[in-house]
């Protein structure tokens, strides 16, 4: 097995000299004493420098995220190996000191009984965590907090453009849950589930606020927002509703239109389905420095009324692709659209 390992990365015609050779080495040895002299053998029959190979391969460089099971996922980091190399031991050596520590902590607390220890010696010597569990949880503390050093726009110990940038997560939680009446699962960004204990928690811990949606109690379609961009959903459904500039005789597709509050979200517009209409960016304009006015009057029907005071209805298209039933179809047997 070792052979085949330390052999995959070479040309097929230099497999067959690569196992002549390596097979006297795995005579009288264990797999795990002659793995890296089986490598550095097939490193020196690879047609191609490692030099040259590995420029390649740092092309490849990437981060992933795989959801697994019970709220839990992999992040998968594809680094050069001397990077990755340094970073578990760094991850180590910290975890490690956080166990010296924590067992001085239990020490100072059984000397002095407790009466002298402090809060953090109490905190420290109740920490039970792994060293598999602390080097996980110092990765994503330092990914989510520390100031990147390589930022270009860093000119002295500041953070930066790339230090200020903090993660967000889009989880959508019921209020249920919020408030522990039920232990419904939270949804994160329609990616995986996640446990209604964690939701709470984020829920009470934001710095940034939370968007409050309000959605269709039977389709689900999203109606309002409390922020001034309209989410993902809602887009949809106004690009849906209008197919086009809802200015009176324009037909820009809604998919170039931008999205607008008839009433300013500053004047106290809200970000929702009946104060929204999508305007091609002349008429976005128009509408903002002219003196058109245009009101909802419900179910998508817009009146315009224009500076000399006419007004102007726009209806929203009918869908152009619908199902009808035939004429000559039984009507005892309708058709099931």
């Amino acid at each position: 097995r070792v052979i085949v390992e330390c052999g995959a990365p070479l040309p097929r015609e230099r497999r067959s000299v690569f196992e002549q050779r390596a097979l006297p080495q795995c005579e009288s040895d264990t797999p795990g004493r002659v793995r890296t002299g089986l490598r550095l053998l097939a490193e020196r029959l690879h047609p191609r420098t490692l030099t040259e190979r590995h420029a390649d391969a740092r092309e490849t460089r990437a981060v992933t995220v795989h959801p697994t099971d019970d709220g839990m996922c992999e992040l998968t980091a594809i680094l050069p190996l001397i990077l990755g190399d340094a970073i578990h031991d760094r991850l180590t050596r910290q975890a490690a000191t956080l166990q010296d520590l924590r067992r001085q902590a239990a020490t100072r607390l059984r000397s002095t009984d407790g009466t002298g220890a402090s809060a953090n010696d109490e905190l420290l010597a109740t920490d039970n965590r792994t060293m598999d569990q602390l080097r996980a949880d110092l990765l994503a503390d330092m990914l989510l907090t520390t100031q990147p050093g390589a930022d270009p726009t860093r000119t002295d110990d500041g953070p930066g453009t790339l230090g200020t940038i903090r993660a967000h997560v889009q989880v959508v939680v019921p209020v249920l849950t919020l408030t522990h009446g039920s232990e419904t699962p939270a949804d994160l960004a329609g990616r995986a589930p996640i446990d209604a204990d964690t939701a709470r928690r984020l829920a009470g811990g934001s710095c940034t606020g939370w968007d409050r949606i309000l959605t269709h109690p039977i389709s689900g379609q999203v109606l309002t927002t409390d922020r001034y961009q309209p989410t993902p959903d809602l887009r949809r459904h106004l690009r849906a509703r209008d197919a086009h500039c809802r200015f009176p005789g324009c037909r820009v597709p809604a998919i170039r239109s931008e999205h607008d509050h008839t009433i300013d979200y500053t004047l106290g517009g809200h970000t929702r389905l009946d104060n929204l209409e999508g305007l091609c960016q002349r008429h976005h304009s128009m509408k903002q420095f002219t003196g058109w006015k245009v009101t909802q009057l419900g179910n998508g029907f817009l009146a315009w009324t224009s500076p000399l005071g006419r007004t102007y209805i726009d209806e929203p298209p009918p869908p152009t692709v619908h199902f009808t039933p035939d004429i000559n179809d039984n009507p005892a047997h309708p058709p099931p659209f």
